[in-house]
């Protein structure tokens, strides 16, 4: 059974282990765990192609086997092999903070899981490895004009035999701010029958009721006269939205209507994305709707709320720009 694209064999058996309880127990996504495997992959391949005098920017290094690291190998690793590592994803990968961080988690995660939850190391290598710093970049939004002009864009789209169904997703991403994996994982099932709310099944399998407004309420309603209908009758799926296959919409699909529909409301230069779609929402919501950034972080579905402070940033940028706009801005003393 492989894990993600990677063969179950050819994974150490602690391994393995780790991530049968990442999915069992932690209840972490298919796409988590596979990240994690690949990213413990490569810092076995790194001690062993270091330990064997491989090239790690070599194509042997792709090719190592670490099937064979056991536990007494696992003993021997220390702290300077794991900084050793990171400097390495960084020097030869030019891998940003981003997926250093990452790569430090899944070791990290992976080190005290054989420490706390097995009890087969005494002392954690990794427990004091600080995690790269990552450059807080503001997110990128569309404007309320451009949101405007990306929803005229898929109005005005007549020949599309799916316009109705577009228009219904990129409603819910402007007004909801729903991730892309959420939209595409929803069931008939999970929305509310008179359009009050639906149900998401966001980052770690957790379930979190979003709301409706207007907007979703109508497009929704336009769009499930479609999908229940005769078009669908015979359609035996319980996805929400269907492909032109009858099928679960895909992640692909999504993010291809998107760019589409950026490109006709000419807004391709921005290079937004269907991620940009949730920062809109979450932008528009905190500075126009007057939303407490306690809610914003229930609606967004976020874990920890200094991942929402960035949304009260964008509105700090907003208002020092406005002092900038002042028309008296640029009024000097003179000084003769």
């Amino acid at each position: 059974m492989p894990i993600g694209n990677i063969p179950y064999e050819t994974l150490p058996e602690l391994v393995r282990e780790y991530a049968s309880y990442k999915s069992a127990i932690q209840n972490c996504s298919e796409k988590t765990v596979s990240e994690y495997m690949l990213d413990l992959r490569t810092f076995f391949r790194y001690l062993l192609a270091r330990d064997r005098k491989i090239s790690p920017a070599s194509e042997e290094f792709e090719k190592i086997d670490i099937s064979g690291v056991d536990l007494d190998y696992i003993k021997n690793i220390s702290t300077e092999d794991i900084y050793e590592f990171i400097m390495y994803t960084d020097n030869v990968r030019g891998n940003m903070a981003a997926a250093k961080s990452r790569k430090l988690s899944a070791i990290k995660g992976f080190f005290k899981y054989l420490t706390t939850k097995r009890f087969m190391l005494e002392d954690n290598p990794a427990i004091n490895v600080e995690s790269p710093k990552k450059k807080q970049a503001l997110p990128k939004y569309l404007t309320l004009d451009e949101s405007l002009l990306l929803l005229d864009a898929v109005k005005n789209d007549k020949e599309s035999k799916s316009r109705i169904r577009d228009y219904a997703i990129i409603t819910l991403f402007l007004n909801c701010g729903m991730r892309v994996s959420e939209l595409v994982g929803i069931n008939i099932s999970d929305v509310d029958r008179e359009l009050r709310s639906l149900t998401v099944t966001g980052k770690g399998n957790k379930q979190r009721i979003v709301y409706l407004n207007n907007a979703c309420r109508e497009a929704l309603a336009d769009y499930l006269s479609e999908r229940l209908g005769e078009k669908y009758k015979t359609v035996d799926c319980r996805a929400l939205f269907l492909s032109g296959r009858s099928q679960r919409i895909s992640v692909k699909t999504v993010q291809w209507l998107v760019y589409k529909y950026l490109d006709m409301a000419g807004l391709e230069s921005k290079h937004y994305s269907v991620h940009k779609l949730r920062h809109t929402a979450a932008t528009l919501m905190y500075q126009t709707g007057n939303v407490d950034v306690r809610v914003l972080k229930d609606i967004l579905g976020h874990e920890q709320l200094n991942t929402t402070q960035i949304y009260t940033h964008v509105s700090n940028r907003n208002m020092e720009e406005a002092m900038e706009q002042n028309p008296l801005a640029e009024q000097k003393n003179d000084k003769k």
